[in-house]
Parts: structure tokens; sequence; C-alpha cells
């Protein structure tokens, strides 16, 4: 069977494509920006298609020959026409299954409570609303149901994550009482994986849980036990509302108060599961639903091992540019400035760059912190990613992988990393940092006029050369000025960051570090 996947880039997308792979299926991944899976494990093994969901033309080009259509697709956080825009893509995409021929659409919504219309949050309202267009769509359709998912690097899992660890004693919204259904992740993408096959005569909606319901008190203190944490003191008072509440996760967590939002309006109503028919499609794993605790247990050490797939972050922020690194000077004809720093550095080319490769996330930006985090800050404020969302793997870097406010564009192991900046500001901005054992090769990816290190200056074994570019292209008046008036800090900025570096890759080098 051949299976079309929207979503690629994302949490459960990233992760549902080598499940599908495993299962004997051909992939189809669609994704607006194909290039960023280059940095997948499994990117050799699909068929990435150029696509935009809300294309009728594109989407059902994309989907044209596919046994079976993964929906993933939601506006999570992204301003506060998400619903219409929800909507449309729906819409759009239900019309171009029905045109192509797919046999079946599987849509991973959320679960919902019976309550009154308007009773819903809007988050909770445009998930169900998308799951109706589908159903409607003369398409045979599965719509599966989910409350708070369980994996490391979701956002439910993260926010959890981070208010228990880093409070020991917090007052709460008083829903933290009400009772929830998790899900582990890896039980979610059986589900997914599963219901491809299901009888042509089936279309409907399936509440899909784990074994445990608990209230979100009761998770809390759960993860504590499995973290090794003392237990937390709750107190849980009327007065918070979902916008303060999630103003306050945004605070404490890594998860903004754009995605915490709607997250916490979630968890106002009770939701459990009030059916168990997938069972009779897709039978359960063979080793049972994961539980609660387990299922902590084996996010806790994907994290400790680094072997995070995908992110919430995954997703590109909706407010940030994706334009490519422009290749000339003069590009779109304005101007494109640059500050660029080259230096020898007494360490062989493999340490270097295991220590260009971990910057940023825990292990910070090797220069001025404190400026560093009040741009962050700043960028916080006017809506931007800011640093909180760190990394997913502290140690590696894959394309497209976000690296606190700025996204992994393009990655030569080895050599030289290219970054993208997704920070609010008058402009496009990018890092690029490289390596190199010859000056001339070096001189070949950089700016000529730009006086660097001559080979007599790395004579000796074991040196190499080391280049930095931060490149940024204005956008009007406002741009230039926010370049000239930044420029005075970049040789603390940037300076410090190429010294501190070069450094840190000696220190190492001392050492006998390696990577294996």
């Amino acid at each position: 069977m051949r299976a079309a996947v929207t979503g690629v880039t994302g949490y459960v997308g990233g992760r549902l494509v080598p499940e599908l792979l495993r299962a004997g299926f051909e992939v189809r991944a669609l994704a607006r920006h194909p290039e960023r899976l280059a940095g997948r494990d499994w990117a050799d093994e699909v068929e990435a298609v150029e696509a935009d969901a809300g294309d009728l033309d594109q989407i059902r080009s994309a989907l044209a020959g596919a046994d079976v259509a993964y929906y993933l697709i939601h506006s999570l956080g992204t301003g506060p026409t998400f619903e219409a825009r929800d909507r449309r893509t729906a819409l759009t995409f239900a019309r171009a299954a029905r045109e192509a021929g797919v046999a079946r659409i599987v849509y991973l919504g959320g679960m919902f409570p019976d309550v009154p219309e308007g009773e819903l949050s809007r988050h909770l309202a445009s998930r169900k609303e998308v799951g109706e267009i589908l159903l409607a769509s003369g398409v045979p359709t599965t719509v599966l149901q989910a409350a708070v998912i369980l994996g490391s690097g979701s956002a439910s899992f993260e926010m959890m994550r981070y208010l228990t660890e880093r409070l020991p004693a917090m007052t709460t919204p008083k829903w933290v009482d009400n009772r929830i259904q998790p899900i582990a992740v890896r039980d979610v993408l059986h589900y997914l994986v599963g219901s491809a096959t299901m009888p042509d005569d089936v279309s409907r909606t399936f509440d899909i849980g784990g074994p445990d319901v608990l209230t979100y008190r009761d998770m809390m203190q759960r993860y504590a036990d499995a973290a090794g944490l003392r237990r937390r003191k709750i107190v849980s008072v009327p007065v918070l509302t979902p916008k303060l509440s999630s103003l306050w996760v945004g605070l404490v967590t890594p998860v903004p108060s754009g995605i915490a939002r709607p997250l916490v309006e979630s968890l106002q109503h009770e939701v459990f599961c009030q059916e168990h028919d997938i069972a009779r499609y897709v039978l359960d794993p063979d080793e049972g639903l994961v539980g609660f605790d387990r299922a902590v247990e084996l996010a806790l050490e994907r994290i400790h091992d680094g072997e995070v797939s995908t992110r919430w972050s995954s997703a590109a922020d909706p407010g940030a540019p994706s334009d490519p690194l422009p290749t000339d000077p003069d590009w779109a004809g304005g101007s494109l400035y640059v500050d660029e720093r080259r230096t020898v550095v007494d360490a062989p080319r493999d340490v270097l760059w295991s220590v260009i490769e971990e910057i940023g996330g825990q292990g910070g930006w090797y220069s001025w912190s404190l400026a560093w985090r009040v741009r962050g800050l700043l960028d916080r404020f006017v809506g931007g990613p800011g640093l909180r969302r760190g990394r997913r793997d502290e140690r590696r870097l894959r394309v497209d992988d976000a690296v606190d406010f700025w996204r992994v564009e393009a990655i030569d192991p080895g050599r030289r990393l290219l970054l993208r900046a997704e920070m609010r500001s008058p402009g496009l901005a990018w890092l690029e940092l490289r390596v190199d054992e010859s000056a001339e090769e070096l001189d070949d990816a950089s700016d000529p006029d730009t006086p660097g290190p001559t080979p007599d200056d790395a004579s000796g074994p074991g040196r190499t050369y080391f280049a930095q570019r931060a490149l940024f292209y204005p956008h009007g008046l406002g741009g230039q000025l926010y370049w000239w008036a930044v420029k005075p800090f970049h040789g603390v900025v940037f300076g410090g960051m190429q010294r501190n570096i070069a450094q840190a890759a000696e220190r190492a080098a001392e050492r006998g570090d390696r990577r294996e």
C-alpha cells in the first residue's frame, strides 16, 4: 500500500513515517519544503513531494495513487485565526482526496467531552470540526481522538515535565483535579498504522487512550516519582484563567504561551474514552497498551540517551521566515550585511566540529550570555520563540532541527553548519560556521574581501581553520537601522563566540576528546 503523509515535519508525522516503512508501506511524504526532510533517517526511503495542503491542485496531485492519506495538520499556536485556517485546509484536503481517488483518510484529532455547544475550547472545537469535515468528504475516514499524548518531546509531556521539575510547590487552576486518559505516543502510532487497512464500510470516530485514567495532579506526582523528585505541593485555586495559566506555563516551561493556551484550555474538561471500538479493527499491541508510569520512563530514557526523534518544536514557527540563504550579495536588489571572522584553531577538525555542533541549548552560545538572554526575552515579548526551544539532541544536529531561536538550514557534518534565524527581526538573518584544514578551501566558500589567516598561520599538525559569518538582509529602513544599532555589539557577541569556541576546542584537544 502507498501512504501519503502530511505533517511529516511535525511531532507525530515525523514519527509515523518510519513506523509505516517498518510495516511495509510505500510512503509519500508531503511537505511545503521537502528539503527540510534531508536530515531524517528515513529521508532516502520515501518519496518526498512538495505540496501545500491548502492548495487544491498541489495536494490533489500529491495524493494521486495513494491508498491512504494521513491528515496530521493543525494550526496550534498560529494566532487568533487558526480556526478559519484549519477549516479551509481541511475542506481543501477532503476535496482533493476524493478527486484523487484516495481509499481512506486517517486523521488524529483531540478527545472532547459531551458538553453543550459553545462550551468546548476553541482548540477542541476546531479539531472536532476538522474531523466532521473529513468524515463528510465522501472518502471512508478514520478519526482517532486522543487526549494527552505522552512521549519524549511532545508539547503536553514537556509542559508537565518542566512544571513538575521546576516547581516543588505550585498553585494551579481547579482543572488540575479533572480526570484525563493519557496515551503513549507509541500506542498512538500503532493505531495510526493499523487504521490504514480498516474495511471500506467503516467511517467514524474512535476514542483512543492508555490504560490509566488520572487527574493532572496525579500525573505530576507520578512524574515526580519516576524522575526521582520529592512529591510536589500542589494547591488548586479557582481564579486562574486559561490565559493566566498559559502565560505562567510559557514563563516556566519551554512551551510558548501560544501553544500552551490551547493545551490548557483542553484540560478544563474531563476527557476519557467512552468506547474502545478501535480494538475491533486494530488489535491492541501484543504487549498491551503502555501505562502512564512506563510511558514516562520510556520518555525519560530517550531524553537521557539523546534519542528524541521529534519534538514539539519540529514544526517551523508559523511566523518565521523560510527564505534560503542568498548566493548573491545583491539578492533582491538590496544589501546583504556580513560580519565575518576567521582564525586558526590549535585542534583537529573533528574536535572543533564537535564543539560547534553542540552550540545552543543547554551548552549556550559561547559568548556574552546576558546579551543572548536579553535578545531571547525581547523575542518572546514580540511573539517569537525566544531561547526556550532548546535543542532536540544536545550533541548532534540535523537539517531542520530547532536550536533556540535558530533552525538548521544546512549541515555538512565535519565542515559546515548554517543556521537560519526564526526570531522576530526587521530582516532575514543567518549564522554560518565552517571548519577546514585548508585556507584555500575555506576562502572558496567565504567572502574574498575579508582577510583571513594564511597557510603559514596554520603550520604544525592538528591545526584547523575556523570561519564564522553572520549575515543579515534588512527589510526597509527599519532593517537598516536595526543592523547599525546592533553592529557595535558584534565584537563582543560574535567575536567572543569565535574565541570561546576556539578555546573550547583547544582544551578538548588537550584532553584528547574525540566524538565517537
